[in-house]
């Protein structure tokens, strides 16, 4: 299949496949992706966007939705999850229309999520900032170095035409 050139209805199937297999790896990894150390590997996924811009909106709704079900601290955590998946698979594509070389998603994936998702985790828990984004930040490293091994396979699978 060639992923440069996909109909508007293509792309709404990988867009809903890509949404399921987050909320899915979400779902089967929240046992530590909302602990101490949030390792999120979900959020390795973001670096499809390097690839495949279409997934910047679909992937920063199924942070929402992953937020909305099984996050548990309300409306900030809900929608600035949202947010915070829109600049973080942004951020992504952008490197990929860039041509960055594919390394590079490791610094959106690891700092967007931890320095953002702070902000407000730090007021609702009661912890101060820097020792909640340090303790994101090492959980997201693991999943910002997957996102790269992620974007790298996918690049030899969907070679540029």
């Amino acid at each position: 299949m060639d992923m440069k050139n996909l109909t508007k209805t293509q792309k709404l199937a990988v867009s809903g496949a890509v949404m399921a297999i987050y909320i899915v790896i979400m779902y089967f990894t929240q046992s530590f992706a909302f602990g101490q150390y949030q390792v999120r590997i979900a959020t390795a996924i973001y670096g499809c966007a390097y690839l495949f811009p279409f997934l910047v909106v679909p992937l920063g709704l199924s942070n929402l939705l992953a937020n909305m079900v099984m996050g548990g601290l309300g409306f900030f955590d809900i929608v600035g999850g949202g947010l915070v998946g829109l600049l973080t698979a942004f951020c992504c594509a952008l490197l990929g229309k860039k041509r960055v070389a594919e390394w590079s998603v490791i610094a959106p994936i690891t700092l967007i999520p931890a320095l953002g998702v702070s902000l407000w985790l730090s007021a609702l828990l009661g912890v101060p900032y820097w020792t909640l984004a340090v303790s994101l930040l090492i959980g997201q490293a693991v999943a910002g170095f997957v996102g790269a091994l992620l974007v790298k396979a996918l690049k030899r699978v969907w070679k540029e035409k």
